[in-house]
C-alpha cells in the first residue's frame, strides 16, 4: 500500500493544476489518480479548446478573477511549453436591438474587468473581420485564444511529474474511507492511502464528496454539449470565432464557431441534459445515474422554470434533428447550408445543481476533515486552470497546517 501525504482524485485541467503547484511550491508527497488510461478524456479534453478573456462575467467576480489571470498565464504557459494556441480573437454578434444593447453592457463589464474590447457597430465593420458574419453590431474582443486543451493538460502533467507528483491512470477510485488522519483509496490498481484527500473528479466529484458527507445539498447534473464541424472546404467562412450575445438569465452560451488550432472549424455546442455522466450519444442511457439524477428534488425545480423548461426542449431539438442545429448556426453565419455540416465529437458538462433548484455558476469549493473538494469548476475552467489550481493548492496547504 502506497501512502502519500496528499491525493488528488482526476486527472483533467484541475487536478494537474493543483498537483503541480503542490509539488512546485512544497514538498510534499503527492499522487494523482485518473479512473482512464488517458488523461482529459472527459471535460478537459472533450470542450471547444477556447480561452475565454473574461469580458462576459461580472466584475469582482471569481470567475472575472480567474478568467482574465488564466488567459494571461496560458499564453505564457503554451509558449513555453510549445502547446499549440492561436490567437484569434472573438467576435460577439448582436442580431437585434436588444443584444446590441446587451453588447454595451459586456462592454463595460470588459473594460471593468481589464479586456480590452472593440464595438463594431455596423455590418461593414463586422464584415472587416468576418465577412461572412451576421450582425447589426458586435463586440470584438482580440484577446481571445484557441488552445490544444488535450496537449495542454499532458503538458501539466508531464510538468506535476517533474516536480515529483506521481500519476496513476487506469486508476479508478471504487471506495474511499476516513481511517483517523488517514484516507483510504481502494483504486482499480490497489489500495492507496493519504494523510489529505484533494477530489477533482469532475463528472463524480460530487458522489465522492457525498462519501465524505461533503456538499450533500448539491448535485451534478450532467449536460451534453454536442458540436458538428464545417467540412473543409467550406472553412474559410470563419477566420476566427463567432459567439452569439449571451443571455444573462442563462448559463449556456449557444451555438457557436471556433476555429481551432488544427485549422478545423467547430460549431456547437448545444445544452442537452444527458442521460447519464459518460453518456456522450444522445442514443445513450445509464438508467442508474439517470434514476440518481430524476431523484434530486432541485433537477424538478430547475425545470420548473418555464423558461428554462422551454430552453431544454429547444436544445433537445437540437439533438436530434440537425435541421434544428443548423438553423441556430444560421442565425450567425446565414452562408453555411446544411450539407456544410458534419458531426464531431461531444462533451458532458458538469453542472452543479442545489437542492432548491439552483445552476451554481461561480467555481464551489467545499471542505471536510482533512479532504477538499472540487464540486464545481464550469466554463472558463479549462481557462481559469492555473490560477484556479494555484488557488486550490493554496487552500490545502493552508488547512493542512
Amino acid at each position: 500500500m502506497t501512502t502519500y501525504d496528499v491525493g488528488i482524485v482526476g486527472g483533467g485541467c484541475i487536478g494537474c493544476s493543483i498537483g503541480y503547484h503542490l509539488a512546485a511550491e512544497t514538498s510534499l508527497d503527492v499522487c494523482i489518480v485518473e479512473k482512464e488510461h488517458h488523461l482529459a478524456a472527459h471535460q478537459s479534453g472533450r470542450n471547444s479548446g477556447v480561452l475565454h478573456p473574461g469580458f462576459n462575467y461580472p466584475p469582482g467576480s471569481l470567475k472575472a478573477r480567474f478568467a482574465t489571470e488564466g488567459t494571461r498565464r496560458m499564453k505564457d504557459y503554451c509558449e513555453r511549453t510549445g502547446v499549440p494556441l492561436d490567437e484569434l480573437g472573438v467576435l460577439v454578434l448582436a442580431t437585434d436591438e436588444r443584444e446590441r444593447a446587451r453588447l454595451e453592457t459586456i462592454r463595460a463589464q470588459a473594460t471593468e474587468n481589464g479586456v480590452p474590447t472593440e464595438l463594431l457597430e455596423s455590418p461593414g465593420a463586422i464584415a472587416e473581420y468576418e465577412p461572412h458574419a451576421a450582425g447589426e453590431a458586435a463586440l470584438y474582443c482580440p484577446a481571445a485564444a484557441s488552445v490544444d486543451s488535450q496537449q495542454y493538460v499532458y503538458a501539466l502533467a508531464a510538468d506535476a511529474a517533474d516536480a515529483g507528483v506521481d500519476v496513476f491512470t487506469d486508476a479508478e477510485v471504487r471506495d474511499v474511507r476516513q481511517r483517523g488522519e488517514t484516507h483510504h483509496l481502494e483504486t482499480s490498481i490497489g489500495p492507496i492511502r493519504c494523510s489529505y484527500l484533494v477530489n477533482a473528479a469532475g463528472l463524480y466529484a460530487d458522489k465522492l464528496a457525498h462519501q465524505l458527507g461533503v456538499g450533500e445539498g448539491y448535485r451534478v447534473v450532467p449536460f451534453r454539449g454536442e458540436y458538428y464541424e464545417l467540412v473543409p472546404a467550406k472553412r474559410d467562412l470563419v477566420r476566427s470565432m463567432l459567439y452569439p450575445t449571451p443571455d444573462p438569465e442563462l448559463p449556456f452560451l449557444g451555438v457557436h464557431y471556433t476555429r481551432r488550432t488544427d485549422g478545423s472549424v467547430i460549431v456547437g455546442p448545444n445544452a442537452v441534459p444527458a442521460f447519464g455522466r459518460e453518456a456522450y450519444r444522445n442514443t445513450q442511457f445509464d438508467l442508474r445515474e439517470l434514476a440518481e439524477t430524476l431523484g434530486f428534488p432541485g433537477v424538478w425545480k430547475l425545470f420548473a422554470s418555464r423558461k428554462m423548461l422551454g430552453v431544454g426542449l429547444a436544445e433537445l431539438r437540437k439533438s436530434y434533428r440537425k435541421a434544428a442545429f443548423v438553423a441556430a448556426a444560421n442565425r450567425l453565419l446565414p452562408a453555411a447550408e446544411a450539407d456544410d455540416f458534419r458531426k464531431s465529437y461531444a462533451g458532458i458538462r458538469a453542472q452543479l445543481v442545489s437542492r432548491d433548484g439552483d445552476l451554481v455558476a461561480d467555481p464551489m469549493v467545499a471542505h471536510g476533515p482533512r479532504s477538499t473538494h472540487v464540486l464545481n469548476a464550469v466554463s472558463p475552467g479549462l481557462t481559469s486552470s492555473l490560477p484556479f489550481g494555484e488557488h486550490v493548492a493554496g487552500e490545502v496547504v493552508d488547512r493542512m497546517g
